[in-house]
């Protein structure tokens, strides 16, 4: 399986790349936005693809060519303002499930904000709520499409170290995840198909990571 990490050079996304190409049976393509960029990954032995999520579908959908699967793992981050959060975490989103279904590509792996709900956005502070709502809108088109999407909520990001143990299911309680863990879990998530047409929350615990993907 190859699959197009957009948004490779985060730190959910250098981790992902890293255990992609960890494995036997997958290989990574990393979409990043900088030339000066590629070099932690080519010395993983990974393509990349410079493009930036500002950019148009049709040159999204040209490093979509040839992949099995797209990881949506890309963030404006939290030193942006509303601008770059409607651009990057809404509009890019929403670019980037048009270009997988332009270049034949049907699985899709978004990594969204740990509850989109509608109650979160009114919910949320001035200054996260923006985040939250592009994420809602986000999440809701990829639900409409007819890729064959997975949606995962993680709970707070940490730099801690994996432990390689979660809680993951459709709600579970507020908690704190190593970004680490969280690729972990994308890439079971890819290998199990069961989780197609699914989204679940996904925090610390004590379950083994393939246990509890393969649960939801």
């Amino acid at each position: 399986m190859k699959v197009l990490v957009v948004g490779a050079n985060g730190q959910i996304g250098k981790h992902l790349v890293s255990f992609i190409q960890d494995r036997d049976n997958m290989k990574a393509k990393a979409m990043i936005r900088k030339q000066e960029q590629a070099s932690f990954f080519e010395n993983l032995g990974a393509e990349t693809a410079v493009v930036d999520l500002e950019d148009d579908i049709e040159t999204i959908a040209e490093a979509a060519k040839g992949v099995d699967a797209v990881v949506f793992t890309a963030g404006s981050g939290p030193n942006t303002g509303p601008d770059k959060t409607i651009l990057i975490d809404l509009d890019g989103a929403v670019k980037t499930m048009e270009a997988a279904k332009a270049a034949g590509v049907k699985r899709f792996v978004m990594i969204s904000s740990f509850d989109t709900r509608r109650e979160a956005i009114l919910a949320a502070n001035s200054s996260f709520a923006p985040y939250v709502a592009a994420k809602h809108y986000a999440d809701e088109r990829l639900r409409s499409t007819d890729l064959d999407y997975t949606i995962i909520h993680p709970g707070k990001l940490t730099n801690d170290g994996g432990t390689g143990q979660v809680e993951a299911a459709i709600e579970v309680e507020r908690g704190e995840i190593p970004r680490e863990d969280v690729a972990s879990v994308i890439v079971a998530t890819l290998e199990n198909d069961s989780t197609i047409s699914k989204e679940y929350q996904v925090v610390g615990g004590t379950t083994p990571i393939q246990d509890a993907v393969k649960s939801i």
